[in-house]
């Protein structure tokens, strides 16, 4: 928690602002629960007590100053109640809103514009956990049992490729354009069949079922005869 607060004086905070909310989250704050991130208003008249709202992986925490400062005004949201969160940009700051799924709304006004990124940042975050909870393997999961034991397979060594492919085996034909189509030659056929015949080889191209060289020269064959 030290460290982000550290993080969070060095972007325009107010230290004593800051010092107020941590010390009244102590007693707040439940087990496993960490702050995220804190945002204060900053009005541009001088603003004696400001709200705040903080964020932590559990919940938002909107804290408004009472009586004159004597006392905080605590209210909370957990991350499964909240249903969105924008933030809008001006020329005095910027406005954080959050909606829960019981239709409330709430906005914190007038907050630094790199702070309300940073908050806005920092729930979407906590939303898309929510939404696509990681999965966390287990190193134990990975580490097999003391008493389990690994089969070793050997292996025989090749030095002569050609007893596992014999090249009488293998022939390469390649395409007989003059082969015929039903009972037509490619030389009798009409210009929409030369046509779909080219298609034909166009799309054995792009499926990898034969090369560019052999394509440009079926094309090219082809279309001698259009």
């Amino acid at each position: 928690m030290i460290d982000n607060l550290k993080k969070i004086l060095n972007e325009d905070q107010d230290p004593k602002a800051i010092e107020k909310i941590t010390t009244k989250l102590d007693n707040l704050l439940m087990s496993n629960e960490e702050v995220g991130y804190i945002a204060v208003q900053k009005k541009p008249a001088v603003t004696i007590l400001p709200d705040s709202i903080v964020v932590t992986n559990k919940r938002i925490i909107l804290c408004k100053p009472k009586n004159l400062g004597l006392s905080m005004e605590f209210m909370d949201y957990d991350w499964d109640d909240i249903a969105a969160c924008f933030v809008k940009e001006g020329i005095l700051g910027a406005d954080f809103t959050f909606t829960t799924k019981s239709e409330l709304t709430h906005t914190v006004d007038y907050l630094p514009k790199n702070q309300a990124r940073k908050l806005y940042t920092y729930s979407k975050e906590q939303l898309d956990l929510l939404k696509n909870p990681k999965n966390i393997i287990q190193t134990e999961d990975l580490i097999p049992e003391k008493n389990e034991t690994v089969e070793e397979i050997q292996t025989e060594e090749v030095t002569n490729f050609a007893e596992i492919i014999p090249s009488n085996n293998l022939s390469f034909e390649e395409p007989n354009l003059e082969k015929n189509v039903g009972e037509k030659k490619l030389s009798e056929l009409t210009q929409d069949e030369l046509f779909e015949k080219l298609q034909n080889y166009k799309k054995l191209l792009d499926n990898g079922l034969i090369l560019q060289g052999e394509y440009d020269n079926l094309k090219k064959e082809i279309l001698s005869y259009m």
